[in-house]
């Protein structure tokens, strides 16, 4: 299974992902090679906790991810 993951930069220091597919699934890490081992982690933690629950585990629609550029004009 493939889930999307979120990195994000933490203020104090470091990085902290999450899955949108799954809430409450999240992770942090001192680099992002870190977070990326730690979020692993926590989805197969996630996906156990689904099977041993008997709770389908949900799959993943199709997100697209983008950035816009927006310009506020001075007042």
């Amino acid at each position: 299974m493939e889930y999307t993951i979120l990195i994000h930069q933490a203020e104090e220091g470091g990085f902290w992902s999450e899955v949108p597919a799954l809430p409450g699934c999240y992770s942090q890490g001192e680099s992002i090679d870190e977070t990326l081992l730690n979020i692993k982690e926590a989805i197969e933690a996630h996906l156990m906790a689904f099977k041993e629950e008997l709770v389908t585990a949900p799959v993943e629609e199709n997100i697209f991810i983008g950035r816009v550029r927006v310009e506020v004009a001075d007042s």
